[in-house]
């Protein structure tokens, strides 16, 4: 069957919808908590790449590979988040693009994003390591979590030391998938497999 050359535009806008409102119905029934206990994020130092080292991810996250977020603070105090990822690692990288804004009392910790200026989520930072080389993060609920790092490449024994420290948030580490950021990590232990091989 023949399609209009608008159509693959048009299928991956509703799969970027379809992630956007999935996001927006995981986090819709619950407040971010503040945590107390950790000082508040350095924004300016957060700012910049983050690989996505592994994550719990929605349906449309599935599949993708060489995923990196990036983040710019804006002197109006929001932050433009681009998620570049790739669905094999011969396919091109495409780009999902949204605007967050922090959270007042939370410390930076706690952010509101927009996808297509409309669609509403929530993603929280619970913790970041001291020379800030990786980080955690997940949706109120912990039904998605990420971990992110500032190489694309994490050793085994770091990696499992943040599964510990996921769960003590109440993450299920058991449904978090690495995420393949080179060839080579295709078909290892725990790496998702790429949409389009």
């Amino acid at each position: 069957m023949l399609r209009s050359p608008s159509w693959p535009r048009l299928s991956r806008a509703f799969a970027c919808l379809a992630f956007a409102a999935g996001l927006a119905m995981l986090s819709a029934c619950s407040k971010p908590a503040i945590r107390d206990n950790q000082p508040p994020i350095d924004l300016p130092r957060f700012m910049g790449t983050w690989y996505v080292v592994a994550h719990v991810p929605y349906f449309t996250d599935r599949g993708h590979v060489a995923a990196r977020d990036e983040y710019t603070l804006q002197p109006n105090g929001q932050i433009t988040v681009r998620y570049f990822y790739r669905t094999g690692f011969q396919q091109p990288f495409k780009i999902l693009e949204a605007a967050a804004t922090v959270e007042p009392g939370s410390g930076g910790r706690d952010w509101r994003v927009r996808f297509f200026h409309v669609v509403p989520a929530r993603q929280r930072i619970l913790e970041i390591a001291p020379d800030g080389s990786w980080a955690l993060l997940d949706s109120p609920g912990h039904e998605l979590a990420w971990v992110f790092a500032r190489t694309p490449v994490m050793d085994d024994a770091t990696y499992q030391d943040l599964l510990k420290r996921l769960r003590g948030y109440g993450v299920d580490s058991d449904k978090l998938w690495r995420v393949p950021q080179t060839p080579e990590q295709v078909g290892g232990l725990g790496f998702d497999r790429p949409k389009d091989e």
